[in-house]
């Protein structure tokens, strides 16, 4: 079945067994998220990006099962069951299934609305800090955050985003991004190497963004990690944490980023984390400029949210390219 014919039958609230009282549809690059009253119904696109590969229903299947395993990690009680979606009384997709948030309160539009507290901050990086201490690590794992691996990520962002030069990137910034970032490698190889042997390097969340953290006075949600590629968990922990302090400053908080950096910092007792974060920021922004980018060619999106996408790439691009000008 068709992205958009599904869309349009389980927008119908009469498709849902608990009757909600309305449906509300949101689109990112990979997924397509049925916000049905108390419930959320996540459906995986059929596309291959080559750094994901969501385009056979048994694949489909096989992630959403796998996001649900690895999402139980930090947030065990929303994430409910897999869904097969049947329609004629065939399996047409399936779905993750999880209890809705209170997404008015996600760090994000706390901060939009100007609500976010320092003990709000403190409170997230304290659970961020202890999943990391915890969080997974092997030999296999540690591998990945050496330069020799983790250049494959950079690598695909660049190939990945050419075809956007003069759409989302102007081609000064691409090259500039791209020599500053093999001139990190150059200097820091070493660096990054030997962290990963001491075991910064672990199976982390992936996707720490703003939207991503669900903050109220009585708990803290972290959800909706990397399911779909190992290689984008099994990162160094700075990596991780580097996500949510770009975004925080993407959004006009650099204050609330610094606390927060000082605040893992001392956490997690990580004394080379200034000499990395630079580069890590760059990284996060980069690849929200490419997730941003990508978004274009979806033919479900109308042209309106391709616009406001298109200046948010161009937004995370400059981003992208001013943390590396802080770089020697």
């Amino acid at each position: 079945m068709k992205t958009e014919e599904l869309i349009k039958v389980m927008s119908n609230p009469e498709f849902y067994p608990h009757n909600p009282s309305s449906v509300e549809v949101i689109q990112t690059h990979i997924s397509v998220i049925f916000l049905a009253d108390e419930l959320v119904y996540k459906v995986k696109k059929p596309v291959n990006f080559g750094f994901l590969d969501f385009s056979t229903l048994e694949k489909r299947k096989f992630f959403c099962e796998r996001e649900i395993e690895l999402n139980r990690r930090l947030s065990p009680d929303i994430y409910l069951k897999v869904e097969p979606i049947k329609i004629g009384g065939s399996i047409v997709e399936y779905a993750v299934v999880m209890k809705r948030l209170p997404t008015h309160m996600s760090l994000k539009n706390l901060i939009k609305r100007g609500q976010l507290s320092r003990k709000d901050v403190e409170r997230a990086v304290e659970l961020i800090a202890d999943f990391h201490k915890r969080a997974e690590t092997s030999r296999e794992i540690k591998e990945f955050g050496k330069v020799q691996n983790f250049r494959k990520n950079t690598d695909e962002n660049f190939e990945q985003t050419r075809k956007f030069i003069g759409i989302t990137i102007n081609e000064e910034d691409y090259r500039f991004i791209k020599e500053k970032t093999e001139r990190f490698y150059e200097r820091y190889a070493s660096l990054l190497d030997e962290r990963a042997e001491r075991g910064w390097v672990k199976d982390c969340h992936g996707d720490l963004h703003s939207e991503h953290i669900v903050i109220t006075p009585e708990k803290i949600w972290v959800f909706d990690c990397i399911e779909f590629n190992d290689r984008f968990r099994y990162i160094d922990v700075a990596c991780d944490i580097a996500f949510l302090l770009m975004d925080m400053e993407f959004l006009n908080e650099k204050e609330m980023s610094s606390f927060a950096f000082k605040t893992y910092k001392r956490l997690m007792e990580d004394e080379e984390l200034e000499r990395v974060i630079p580069f890590f920021k760059s990284y996060r922004a980069y690849v929200r400029g490419k997730v941003n980018s990508l978004m274009l060619d979806d033919p479900n999106i109308d042209e309106s949210e391709k616009e406001r996408l298109k200046s948010t790439a161009q937004s995370y691009f400059a981003l992208a390219r001013r943390y590396l000008e802080e770089l020697s």
